[in-house]
């Protein structure tokens, strides 16, 4: 049997926090703010697999009220939501995200992005894609407000 699910995250840019995008650090003058690592990439990667099992979303299984995930890796999240995958007999067909960011500029950093998160979901980087697009200066993300991110997900039976 084969599911797909789907993940949507965003998360406000903000003065004095670190910018992580697929679990890489990125050079940037602003950051991204959230309880975790604020990883818009890593959590809606999360959510696509998790919606793709019916299990829910990143909030019901690592709640932003629990201290245990302040400031925390997504990675680390994304290597558990792996793990309830491949505990409910699926694996990774494959993974496809979308960063939505005015700036800064991505391309070089996703071969880095595809290894983190490859690693994470514990398979070969042939299985991930990460893209990067501007929305041409247009709503949140043109105004430098905040970055979004889209993914989708193809998992199946072992």
């Amino acid at each position: 049997m084969m599911r797909i699910g789907h993940g949507y995250d965003v998360h406000r840019l903000v003065p004095d926090r670190r910018l992580v995008l697929g679990g890489v650090e990125i050079e940037s003058d602003l950051g991204l703010l959230g309880h975790s690592d604020a990883d818009a990439a890593i959590h809606a990667l999360c959510d696509a697999i998790l919606g793709a099992l019916a299990l829910g979303d990143i909030g019901a299984h690592f709640p932003d009220s629990d201290p245990a995930y302040k400031d925390i890796d997504s990675t680390l999240l994304l290597a558990r939501v792996a793990e309830l995958m491949r505990g409910e007999g699926y694996s990774l067909c494959n993974a496809d995200l979308t960063i939505i960011a005015q700036a800064p500029k991505l391309a070089p950093y996703i071969p880095a992005m595809r290894e983190k998160i490859a690693a994470a979901l514990g398979c070969g980087t042939d299985l991930v894609n990460v893209k990067a697009t501007t929305e041409e200066k247009l709503g949140f993300t043109g105004a430098l407000e905040g970055i979004a991110c889209h993914a989708v997900v193809l998992v199946e039976t072992e």
